[in-house]
């Protein structure tokens, strides 16, 4: 009986017109919410790409430090003489670009010293976060001895 006075309902004109009027509101708010997102991911897409143009486009090369670089900046933190300096650079032992190792020799002492962003020299103790002293272990592995600190610079 419910059914029966639903289709008599639907068969009124001005139910009907009603209907078709509130079925193209919502299939067009159905169809105007798909074509924002279709809009939306093309454009976010379209950034993205160029996000990742503009990162491809960025030089992907890490500044080495050479040995001539190291005896520049050696020299420059210990105001010696460029053309003459007393203190040598021997060896790089970690070409790392935040931190790089460096042994330098100054009238037969070698000691452990530090470039720090290629740019400044240190050249005492450097321990890491958990107090491990990082100049023994370069010390053990390049033979140096440690007598060597304690003469001082002679």
């Amino acid at each position: 009986m419910k059914i029966r006075f639903i289709i008599n309902r639907l068969s009124n004109p001005r139910v009907r017109r009603r209907l078709k009027i509130a079925l193209c509101i919502w299939f067009g708010g159905i169809l105007l919410a798909v074509l924002f997102k279709v809009v939306y991911d093309l454009g976010y897409f379209d950034a993205q790409s160029l996000k990742d143009e503009e990162i491809a486009a960025l030089p992907t090369t890490h500044p080495v430090l050479t040995p001539e670089a190291a005896q520049r900046i050696v020299t420059g933190a210990l105001k010696e003489d460029p053309t003459n300096p007393e203190t040598i650079v021997d060896q790089i032992v970690n070409n790392n670009p935040r931190l790089a190792t460096v042994i330098i020799e100054k009238n037969r002492i070698k000691k452990v010293a530090w470039i720090i962003d290629m740019r400044m020299f240190f050249a005492g103790e450097l321990y890491n976060d958990a107090g491990y002293n990082l100049n023994e272990g370069i010390e053990r592995e390049y033979n140096l001895a440690r007598d060597n600190f304690n003469r001082g610079d002679q």
